[in-house]
């Protein structure tokens, strides 16, 4: 895809995905590409402007004018659409509970890969860590590294209900499991698919999961080079 290091990372919601590839990313000195902002920032734009996005023809039509940017340095991360700084608003209870309307939409998901792979060849950085739901198998298939980070749904919920501490742990387990049944629909985010390595994180903490996402990294990055 491109002459720079591409690490694919897969993995349902709760499992670590964010915070893991971006710190992955400051130790390996790559980039860092959230995908799930994307989808969030189409859902906040919908909502902003009071359009329907149960409907997909009017999540389709909005795509010709998603004025969508990222920051793609783990220490400089922003989201936007146009000029709206909306970093924190995506992450909004009213904002991830319309994510799933608009991730289900194929249209949406294959010009938000082609989004994807255009910021990937411009990353000025010799890699970057990729992030989502289908990187491993839709949107970099070719990556370097590939790698599908689980862990059990109870260590899951647990981390996203320490995550949203305004919220009860039923709530939230009901959010988890109900945005994995949403996705599930659309992509299998929960089984490796052949050449992928998984990484479960159950037993580990944030910075032993961090290591072994680097070192899976390197080990790639050797074999890609040595043959």
């Amino acid at each position: 895809m491109t002459g720079v290091t591409v690490v694919a990372v897969d993995g349902p919601a709760g499992s670590g995905k964010s915070s893991v590839s971006k710190q992955s990313a400051r130790e390996l000195g790559f980039g860092y590409l959230d995908t799930g902002a994307a989808y969030r920032a189409l859902a906040w734009m919908l909502l902003d402007r009071g359009l329907d996005a149960a409907n997909p023809e009017v999540v389709i039509a909005s795509l010709a004018d998603f004025g969508f940017s990222i920051g793609t340095d783990p220490d400089n991360y922003f989201v936007k659409v146009d000029s709206d700084e909306i970093t924190e608003a995506i992450r909004e209870p009213w904002v991830t509970s319309e994510v799933r309307l608009v991730a289900r939409v194929a249209e949406v998901r294959a010009h938000l890969s082609n989004l994807f792979r255009s910021i990937i060849l411009g990353i000025d950085k010799p890699g970057i860590v990729v992030e989502g739901r289908d990187i491993t198998t839709v949107v970099a298939p070719d990556a370097t590294a590939r790698i599908l980070l689980t862990a059990s749904e109870e260590a899951r919920m647990g981390r996203r209900s320490l995550e949203l501490v305004d919220q009860s742990a039923a709530v939230v387990g009901e959010q988890l499991r109900s945005r994995d049944r949403a996705d599930s629909r659309v992509v299998d985010f929960m089984n490796a698919a052949d050449g992928v390595t998984t990484v479960d994180s159950t037993e580990l903490d944030f910075d032993q999961t961090v290591s072994a996402v680097v070192r899976v990294v390197r080990l790639a990055v050797l074999r890609a080079t040595h043959g």
